[in-house]
């Protein structure tokens, strides 16, 4: 079982690294939003500092949807799901290997760039390691619930609407929890109880959401 899920794993990355222009999308459109914030709110090095870690967070969960819109529908369009649920590896260790790939391809990027998005902000030095801490603890849950998003919404035409109706208010307590691990650290006031809080709902997704949407994957192919 675990060879299959490295090969699935690896299988995901190759198929990423021929879409180029489609994972590199999520990094793009962060980058290009979070220039764009201190233009339209001002460049005070105040207001910025004040702002900045809700405005990276808010950016990366909308970079993580915009990234799983379309994360089994190519699957199902060329009959490969189909074939993935006849194997003999269960369809959650499937799930879980997209998840894995999906992050190391469009999330994790936005980790490692986290800390010089933290001084575009003018956010304090304490910043540049607790936003890249909180993003890692935090966003395995936004990727693994917005996969059960999509699998419910698989081969749906609204798709893209939906996607954010279903998946937005599921995520808001890890994004609450992330600027409020964030701005702790800067404040000096203890982050311990956030940084678990984004660690737990992390390992209660990874412990859930493949099942979940493994499910919706199977009603999608009926």
């Amino acid at each position: 079982m675990g060879s299959a899920f490295f090969a699935l794993v690896g299988r995901d990355l190759r198929l990423a690294r021929r879409r180029g222009g489609e994972s590199l999308t999520s990094l793009f459109f962060f980058l290009v939003a979070l220039s764009l914030f201190p233009l339209g709110v001002g460049a005070s090095p105040d207001v910025l500092a004040r702002i900045g870690g809700g405005v990276v967070w808010a950016l990366a969960l909308l970079s993580v949807l915009l990234g799983l819109e379309r994360l089994w529908q190519p699957d199902i369009d060329d009959g490969a799901l189909e074939q993935m649920a006849l194997a003999d590896a269960p369809l959650a260790l499937l799930v879980v290997a997209r998840c894995l790939a999906h992050w190391l391809v469009t999330v994790l990027p936005l980790i490692l760039a986290s800390p010089l998005l933290a001084i575009l902000m003018n956010l304090p030095k304490d910043a540049l390691w607790a936003l890249p801490l909180a993003l890692l603890l935090g966003t395995p849950a936004l990727t693994l619930v917005g996969a059960v998003g999509a699998a419910l919404l698989a081969g749906s035409r609204a798709g893209a609407v939906l996607m954010g109706l279903l998946v937005l208010p599921l995520d808001i307590p890890v994004l609450i929890f992330g600027v409020g691990g964030v701005d702790a650290v800067v404040l000096g006031i203890g982050a311990r109880a956030p940084f678990l809080f984004l660690a737990a709902s992390s390992l209660a997704a990874v412990a859930l959401a493949p099942f979940a949407a493994a499910a919706a994957l199977r009603l999608a192919l009926e």
